[in-house]
């Protein structure tokens, strides 16, 4: 249990200076919009107001001088979840000024292997995210302040190891 009085939701909503995310999985796909991805599995078009709320929001911390990125741990080939997370998703999240970097292990070893997903804000609060076998979300745990410093080491590591998006995309996108 932590003893942080801030709930995930008022990290998110009140991060000052910039909000990071480690991603580790290979398939979310029973979390978030899962219409979206069964409607991207079946071929369809990426409909025009896919992820618009999360858009939004992103402008909205972006155009107030804040910071929201991540690093996605992955290795090729892509699972279909991963196509889908990164052609739909990364792309039009970087509309609303989400930075994306991935750190490709298919040719490195993964130096974060263990590390759970997890957002940092502001490199104070962290909030570790946990999920079930089948990418369903199953909730957050805001981790004491004490342990921060642990967190902001795992993000430079991540930092130090991954390529922009864009630049992974141009050579591996689908």
């Amino acid at each position: 249990m932590s003893s942080s009085s801030k709930t995930f939701a008022e990290l998110f909503d009140n991060f000052e200076r910039e909000a990071f995310r480690l991603e580790t999985l290979d398939d979310y796909g029973k979390s978030g919009n899962v219409v979206a991805y069964q409607s991207f599995l079946a071929g369809e078009p990426q409909p025009e107001a896919y992820n618009a709320e999360w858009v939004a929001e992103l402008q909205s911390h972006v155009s107030k001088g804040k910071r929201v990125y991540r690093v996605h741990v992955l290795s090729r080939p892509l699972t279909p979840y991963l196509r889908f997370e990164l052609g739909w998703g990364y792309r039009k999240n970087m509309s609303g000024g989400e930075e994306f970097f991935i750190l490709d292990t298919t040719e490195q070893s993964n130096p974060l292997d263990g590390v759970p997903d997890f957002w940092l804000f502001d490199s104070t609060d962290t909030a570790i995210l946990g999920y079930d076998e089948a990418g369903a979300f199953l909730g957050a745990e805001v981790l004491d302040t004490g342990r921060a410093h642990e967190f902001a080491e795992y993000r430079e590591t991540a930092l130090a190891h991954s390529e922009p998006f864009t630049d992974w995309w141009a050579k591996y996108g689908e």
